[in-house]
Protein backbone atom coordinates (compact mmCIF):
# COMPACT_ATOMS: atom_id res chain seq x y z
CA UNK A 1 0.00 0.00 0.00
CA UNK A 2 0.96 3.57 -0.57
CA UNK A 3 -0.03 6.94 -0.28
CA UNK A 4 0.69 9.73 -3.03
CA UNK A 5 1.02 13.40 -3.43
CA UNK A 6 0.83 15.40 -6.43
CA UNK A 7 1.98 18.70 -7.55
CA UNK A 8 1.15 22.03 -5.66
CA UNK A 9 -0.50 23.55 -8.85
CA UNK A 10 -4.25 24.83 -7.68
CA UNK A 11 -4.71 28.18 -5.79
CA UNK A 12 -7.01 29.23 -3.27
CA UNK A 13 -6.65 31.62 -0.39
CA UNK A 14 -3.77 32.56 -1.10
CA UNK A 15 -2.05 29.50 -1.28
CA UNK A 16 -0.60 26.73 -3.63
CA UNK A 17 -2.46 22.86 -3.11
CA UNK A 18 -2.07 19.46 -3.83
CA UNK A 19 -3.81 16.25 -3.31
CA UNK A 20 -3.14 13.48 -1.20
CA UNK A 21 -4.06 9.95 -2.08
CA UNK A 22 -3.81 6.58 -1.05
CA UNK A 23 -4.28 2.91 -2.67
CA UNK A 24 -6.50 2.27 0.44
CA UNK A 25 -9.07 5.01 2.61
CA UNK A 26 -7.98 3.46 5.78
CA UNK A 27 -4.21 4.01 5.03
CA UNK A 28 -5.10 7.40 3.73
CA UNK A 29 -6.58 8.30 6.82
CA UNK A 30 -4.21 6.98 9.06
CA UNK A 31 -1.45 9.05 7.25
CA UNK A 32 -3.57 12.30 6.64
CA UNK A 33 -3.55 12.06 10.74
CA UNK A 34 0.13 12.05 11.49
CA UNK A 35 0.01 15.14 8.99
CA UNK A 36 -2.17 16.55 11.17
CA UNK A 37 -5.29 17.12 9.05
CA UNK A 38 -8.36 16.86 10.05
CA UNK A 39 -11.03 14.13 9.11
CA UNK A 40 -13.67 16.90 8.38
CA UNK A 41 -11.12 17.93 4.91
CA UNK A 42 -11.57 14.34 3.26
CA UNK A 43 -13.60 14.55 0.22
CA UNK A 44 -14.78 11.45 -1.33
CA UNK A 45 -18.38 11.03 -3.40
CA UNK A 46 -20.45 8.18 -2.49
CA UNK A 47 -19.91 4.54 -5.14
CA UNK A 48 -16.74 6.73 -6.39
CA UNK A 49 -13.37 5.27 -4.15
CA UNK A 50 -11.13 6.73 -7.09
CA UNK A 51 -12.09 10.28 -6.10
CA UNK A 52 -10.84 10.07 -2.56
CA UNK A 53 -8.57 12.53 -1.05
CA UNK A 54 -7.49 15.54 0.66
CA UNK A 55 -5.99 18.75 -0.41
CA UNK A 56 -2.78 19.38 1.09
CA UNK A 57 -1.35 23.14 1.27
CA UNK A 58 1.89 22.77 -0.42
CA UNK A 59 3.72 23.33 2.81
CA UNK A 60 3.14 19.79 3.92
CA UNK A 61 3.90 18.37 0.91
CA UNK A 62 7.36 18.02 1.86
CA UNK A 63 6.64 16.86 4.96
CA UNK A 64 4.59 14.26 3.52
CA UNK A 65 7.28 13.07 0.98
CA UNK A 66 9.45 12.56 3.93
CA UNK A 67 6.88 10.74 6.20
CA UNK A 68 7.14 8.11 2.86
CA UNK A 69 4.07 9.57 0.32
CA UNK A 70 5.18 9.05 -2.84
CA UNK A 71 5.53 12.05 -5.46
CA UNK A 72 3.42 11.98 -8.42
CA UNK A 73 3.26 14.44 -11.22
CA UNK A 74 -0.05 15.64 -12.11
CA UNK A 75 -0.23 14.24 -15.02
CA UNK A 76 0.77 10.59 -13.20
CA UNK A 77 -2.23 11.80 -10.84
CA UNK A 78 -4.30 11.84 -13.63
CA UNK A 79 -3.83 8.27 -15.04
CA UNK A 80 -3.38 6.81 -11.20
CA UNK A 81 -6.92 7.76 -10.82
CA UNK A 82 -8.64 6.81 -14.17
CA UNK A 83 -6.99 3.73 -13.29
CA UNK A 84 -8.59 3.16 -10.42
CA UNK A 85 -11.86 4.34 -11.76
CA UNK A 86 -11.79 1.50 -14.41
CA UNK A 87 -10.82 -0.91 -12.11
CA UNK A 88 -13.85 -0.18 -9.52
CA UNK A 89 -15.99 -0.39 -12.99
CA UNK A 90 -15.06 -3.28 -13.99
CA UNK A 91 -15.78 -4.96 -10.80
CA UNK A 92 -19.60 -3.84 -10.99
Amino acid sequence: MAVYVDEPMWEWRGRRWCHLTADATVELHEFAARLGLRRAWFQSKPGRPWHDHYDLPHEFRELALRMGAVALTTREMGARQAGRRRAARATR
